[in-house]
């Protein structure tokens, strides 16, 4: 396997837009960094299970009332069949409405107007290709997680976390927090960082999620759109990140030349895990103190779908 470029050789196609690495997997891709994760991951993965505990990291489809961004809230309908003690049920809900994975049909380069290996919305709107089926054809997204649990040092610390506000974490914190954690990161893992925005979002007051959702763009707390930050996501080769809070960068964005849905889903086909349930699993890493875990999460298949919960579960 020819040499992984550095973060300085990009763009990869110089014809594009600026941090893309289009060209680093075969032509036609639909995986980009899920192609980290390979038999031999998952093996070396299930050593991480040693007690069989088990942790959802997925909130409620229905947990955000009303969904920021203007999003659909869940509609759940539930029916006697007519002449049976039979149930059904049917679901209608915005796939980014609660806990997420953010697809490579989701969002592009605003100013080149293309998505994850140049493809536009025309075209994708068109095609299926590059839908959530190609993650789970591929058998989801299945490897070692690590927890990077920054609410709970930053609790230790005495540090106040602004969750709902504009707050920016920095590398140099998560560096310090993976120390304090005796925590090591390898290529492949599946990384997740608990910022504190799910336990912040369920004290507030019902008054205080509905001013939340009524701000067309809202406040939340996240990782720092910079070069730092998307140069520390490239060279620890990460197949996927995923955090608590409702953007993976601290929203809005205060950097958009370093902004994180473009480089990270156009730009590398690297998947954005947003709203995570991380509250049990920050426990339960505590408790067994170690900070890595197996971890599972099979996508909706749905052709061209452009979003999904996660349906992840972490195994110790």
């Amino acid at each position: 396997m020819a040499p992984r470029p550095s973060f300085d050789d990009l763009p990869l196609d110089k014809s594009g837009p600026p941090g893309n690495a289009w060209g680093l997997y075969p032509k036609n891709d639909t995986l980009g960094t899920l192609n980290l994760l390979t038999p031999e991951t998952t093996v070396a993965a299930s050593k991480q299970i040693i007690d069989g505990t088990r942790v959802s990291v997925d909130l409620t489809l229905g947990h955000l009332a009303r969904p920021c961004f203007g999003r659909q809230s869940l509609k759940h309908d539930i029916w006697l069949k007519e002449g049976r003690v039979v149930h059904d049920d049917a679901l209608s809900f915005n796939t980014q409405s609660s806990s997420q994975w953010d697809g490579f049909r989701h969002f592009g380069y605003q100013e080149h107007g293309v998505f994850y290996n140049g493809w536009t919305s025309e075209q994708l709107l068109k095609t299926d290709e590059m839908g959530m089926q190609s993650w789970v054809d591929k058998g989801g997204i299945v490897g070692r997680g690590v927890l990077i649990d920054y609410a709970a040092w930053a609790d230790h610390k005495g540090i106040e976390i602004k969750a709902l506000d504009t707050t920016s974490i920095k590398v140099s914190t998560i560096k310090e927090v993976l120390a304090y954690q005796n925590t090591t990161l390898q290529p492949g893992d599946i990384v997740f960082v608990r910022s504190g925005y799910v336990r912040a979002y369920n004290a507030a007051t019902s008054e205080k999620r509905q001013a939340l959702a009524d701000i067309t763009v809202p406040p939340a707390i996240g990782l720092e759109s910079s070069e730092e930050t998307l140069r520390w996501l490239w060279d620890g080769q990460f197949a996927a990140i995923a955090g608590d809070h409702p953007s993976m960068e601290a929203w809005p964005c205060q950097d958009t030349k370093h902004w994180l849905h473009e480089w990270c889903l156009a730009g590398w086909g690297m998947p954005l895990g947003e709203l995570f349930n991380l509250e049990t699993l920050s426990q339960t890493c505590a408790e067994k103190k170690r900070y890595t875990f197996f971890f599972s999460s099979m996508p909706l298949n749905v052709r061209g779908g452009v979003a999904s919960p996660p349906n992840g579960v972490a195994i110790f």
